[in-house]
């Protein structure tokens, strides 16, 4: 059955999250850093981890997999490259922490790195890659998961879908990529499912090894389908070694060790671009790649070019002005909890 929607206003879904995080035992203080991150998240349009992720984190805090006390802490330094702890917190919180030190870092050396182990899932990493933009930062971030894509070749999953988010700083909306390294992230598979929608390509394997557009029968096995086929299988397995051994933290092999998905791995690298001292001549190159895109003939008369990020923005501006998009069956849920 499709669910129907609802439009919720920015302000409200805020304070309702917030209320409900301070009543499952967060602080006031990080209740509201991790309420505002959903919301924005929801708000550029990224229901799957935004919103929608609420009620799976809500169960993880009950089974406490996330540890609502704890807070990521240094456990190494060496000059512009540090290893910190996530002690099983907030993905969010330690999110939002490991990026301002990356930031700081930077600003202090001309880069920064922040390698994090024993965190959870971080929900939209593209917050981070906004978060350093704003802070006037060049960023490359990304971490591990679970096991759900198969590597190439291979009946089973074996490797992660692992986010990967580039963003960069520019006056005119910052450009913030941010991709998972499977075709489709498994929150966006949910949300086809939820509007009974199959994908528009492939997105994954059925439980006939077949490739389907079908959200129900990939959500089965989780065996999602990497970028690029091989390519992306190849990147997935790297950027778990670097998370691994940047951070001295688990692996995916590991990680898949659990029941849950928690412990995982993850890198915040910073360049302060500033540096250079030729801010004018930087957003001048921006802006000629940007146009340069944006001026190609489409193949259809109706669509347009973008550069990363460029859509999102565009759906926050609609989500402030009309209110934000919500699943009925999603909201009712948060509400009864």
């Amino acid at each position: 059955m499709i669910e129907k929607t609802i439009r919720v206003s920015k302000t409200e879904m805020q304070d309702e999250l917030q209320k409900l995080l301070v009543k499952y035992g967060f602080t006031n203080e990080y209740a509201l850093l991790i309420a505002k991150t959903h919301t924005e998240s929801t708000l550029f349009g990224v229901n799957s981890h935004g919103i929608n992720r609420i009620p799976l984190f809500i169960e993880y805090i009950k089974k406490g997999i996330i540890n609502i006390n704890a807070k990521a802490e240094k456990v190494e330094t060496f000059g512009s490259i540090e290893r910190w702890d996530g002690n099983f917190g907030s993905g969010v919180i330690n999110a939002i922490r490991c990026t301002d030190r990356a930031v700081e870092l930077a600003k202090a050396h001309g880069m920064g790195l922040v390698a994090l182990r024993n965190t959870n899932h971080w929900m939209r990493g593209g917050s981070y890659g906004h978060q350093a933009a704003e802070a006037g930062c060049i960023s490359i971030l990304f971490t591990n998961t679970q096991p759900n894509m198969p590597p190439w070749g291979g009946k089973d999953s074996r490797i992660g879908n692992n986010p990967f988010i580039v963003s960069i700083p520019r006056e005119n909306g910052h450009i913030v990529l941010d991709m998972a390294i499977s075709q489709f992230s498994f929150g966006k598979i949910n949300d086809y499912k939820l509007k009974g929608e199959k994908l528009p390509f492939f997105g994954g394997w059925d439980d006939n090894d077949e490739l389907s557009k079908d959200p129900k029968k990939i959500s089965l096995k989780e065996r999602g389908l990497p970028i690029g086929f091989w390519k992306g299988s190849a990147l997935s397995i790297i950027l778990d070694m670097l998370a691994t051994i940047l951070s001295a933290g688990n692996s995916t092999y590991r990680i898949s060790q659990n029941e849950i998905e928690t412990g995982i791995s993850q890198v915040y690298l910073c360049i302060y671009p500033e540096v250079f001292n030729d801010k004018a001549l930087q957003e001048k190159l921006l802006n000629e790649i940007i146009d340069y895109t944006h001026n190609v003939e489409p193949i259809h008369a109706e669509d347009k070019t973008y550069y990363p990020g460029e859509r999102s923005l565009k759906r926050k501006a609609e989500n402030l002005k009309n209110g934000i998009s919500v699943n009925k069956g999603i909201w009712d849920k948060i509400m009864s909890l």
